[in-house]
């Protein structure tokens, strides 16, 4: 391996010389304390930033081995120092000068969400990997070594320094961020224990800052759970906590508009990750498998069996594996509902205010008028309490002006003023003054989820992964649109969905595996062997995060080169 005094000796060299030369750089340094590897050159100034990482030995840096020995500590304990590492790098980001992007250091920013990213990593062994991207410097497109020395042996080392090594954290600071981990992963054993789809725990602030902020606002209402359905859990660290335990089965969240209905079910649909100290929402926690659905008109559907809600259709098309270009919104809806069912979901987060209505009711006046001989939707109020006592799967939906869901839930919450009130016993009884029209609707048979699928254009290893932050991925210029793909909560997943695409794509849409087998096939290698399985490259740049099974499952729904082989 050269040394550190090897790459200033190089890039003396270089300095004043052609852009392209900085690609002598590229390998491994061995630095004090650290070694530096550069892994890509980028090859102009304007060009995206190189990428570079650097390693500490597990004897250097120094976490305690029980700090990482688990998962879910292990990832807290990297997203603690990302944090870290980012506070740093910001103040020397640019301060380095030059042309196009010399001089940036870009670093993994995490949000509120605790996220497992390709920035940092900690080996079995506590050896701490940390990759970000680096600006070259230049003058125009003419080498400013001196710019980049700056960077790498001044500004960097003290990123180091002051992020990767405990001993530069409060021992406190780092053991907090450890029991905070080991308390929230309390909670979702005890989600199962005690028969629990979700749990908000009093003094938890909801409300969020803005629209486009996720930082809990100011002066936000604290929770408090109504006293019936209050529950008592017992943390390791926290001690013994309370908060609302809304249980499996259908919950109905009502009230009048602006009273929170949204912010709650908002608070439990995010409540799928783990949250930083501060967020408000930190004991705030769902089942980790729920999915967020709703109407989304225009979205391509692949032979998907939604025939328990839509069937004999006029034009006689097939339900038992469904296929279009332009769904409506009750076929969307029906879709990703069955979707999830494939995926494993085992709670449906639903808010009509995104629903399709006509997939979600059909009142006694209009079931007088159109005949069910007439009609193909069996709407979702029909089926929801199926979904518990057949499949399992419970519901949380949030109304504001429908109230015939309150002859179907087990537990009807609503929001005044930001506070959950227990209104079940009182909605229930008025609901016995408006009978509700139940048509005679058959059994629901399980979808089948058979879908072996394969791709319509056989690509190469080459094809080009492009993301549109939030919006969605390209792969080769087919668009997959995740707007609506509601519980992505940083871009850096959807980084990593192109990823995830082109490797299905290329190494496993041949007609052999089913969709749901594709889903399982690669989370499993992604969180068991990291994201470097995925990316496929012969180095992992920072940029990439994890994405739930349900979203990986989500992405390859909406790729519309997907095809359905024969069954």
């Amino acid at each position: 391996m050269k040394t550190a005094a090897d790459l200033k000796e190089l890039l003396g060299r270089i300095d004043h010389k052609s852009y392209p030369a900085y690609k002598d750089t590229a390998g491994m340094y061995q630095f004090q304390g650290f070694v530096l590897s550069i892994d890509h050159v980028q090859g102009d100034p304007f060009a995206a930033p190189s990428d570079v990482s650097v390693k500490v030995k597990g004897s250097t840096a120094g976490f305690p081995e029980e700090y990482y020995r688990e998962d879910y500590k292990r990832i807290a304990l990297q997203d603690m120092i990302n944090r870290r590492f980012f506070k740093v790098a910001d103040k020397f980001s640019f301060q380095a000068k030059g042309s196009g992007k010399s001089g940036l250091l870009f670093v993994s920013r995490p949000g509120q969400e605790i996220l497992e990213r390709s920035a940092v990593r900690i080996s079995p062994e506590g050896d701490v990997l940390f990759r970000l991207k680096v600006g070259f410097p230049a003058n125009g497109r003419t080498i400013n070594a001196r710019e980049l020395i700056k960077i790498l042996f001044t500004f960097l080392p003290e990123c180091v320094e002051q992020s990767l090594l405990y001993r530069a954290y409060q021992k406190e600071e780092v053991l907090k961020t450890v029991q905070l981990a080991e308390d929230q992963n309390c909670i979702r054993n005890l989600l199962k224990e005690n028969n629990l789809a979700a749990f908000v725990a009093n003094g938890a602030i909801l409300p969020r800052e803005s629209g486009i902020s996720p930082r809990p606002m100011k002066g936000g209402i604290a929770f408090v759970s109504p006293k019936s359905l209050e529950v008592e859990l017992h943390l390791p660290h926290a001690g013994k906590i309370k908060g609302m335990g809304i249980k499996k089965g259908i919950t109905l969240i009502a009230g009048g508009g602006y009273h929170g209905k949204s912010t709650l079910l908002k608070a439990l649909e995010m409540g799928v990750y783990n949250h930083i100290a501060g967020d408000g929402r930190e004991y705030v926690i769902s089942d980790d498998t729920a999915m967020k659905l709703r109407a989304e008109d225009g979205r391509s559907i692949q032979g998907v069996d939604i025939s328990m809600f839509i069937k004999d259709l006029p034009n006689g098309k097939d339900t038992f594996s469904f296929s279009t270009e332009d769904a409506s919104g009750s076929t969307s809806q029906a879709a990703n509902m069955v979707e999830a069912m494939e995926a494993g979901s085992k709670v449906f987060f639903i808010d009509e205010d995104t629903s399709a209505t006509n997939f979600m009711i059909r009142d006694e006046l209009m079931q007088r008028v159109i005949h069910r001989d007439s009609e193909p939707i069996t709407p979702f109020i029909d089926r929801v309490g199926e979904l518990y006592g057949k499949f399992g799967i419970s519901t949380i939906l949030v109304a504001g002006s429908c109230g015939s869901y309150f002859h179907k839930a087990d537990c009807i919450i609503q929001m005044k003023q930001y506070q959950p009130l227990d209104i079940t016993e009182a909605a229930k009884k008025e609901a016995m003054h408006f009978p509700l029209a139940e048509e005679t609707v058959e059994e629901a048979q399980s979808p089948n989820h058979n879908r072996r699928v394969k791709t319509r254009q056989r690509l190469s290893d080459r094809i080009k992964v492009k993301s549109m932050g939030m919006e969605g991925v390209s792969i080769d210029k087919e668009y997959i649109d995740l707007r609506y793909v509601e519980q992505l909560c940083d871009s850096e997943q959807v980084n990593t969905l192109g990823y995830v695409m082109k490797y299905a794509i290329t190494q496993m849409m041949d007609g052999r595996h089913t969709l749901s087998e594709m889903g399982d096939f690669i989370y499993k290698k992604i969180t068991e062997k990291g994201l470097g399985e995925i990316y496929g490259g012969r180095y992992v740049p920072a940029g990439l995060a994890v994405p739930r099974k349900q979203e990986i499952a989500a992405c390859l729904n909406r790729y519309r080169k997907l095809l359905v082989a024969a069954k």
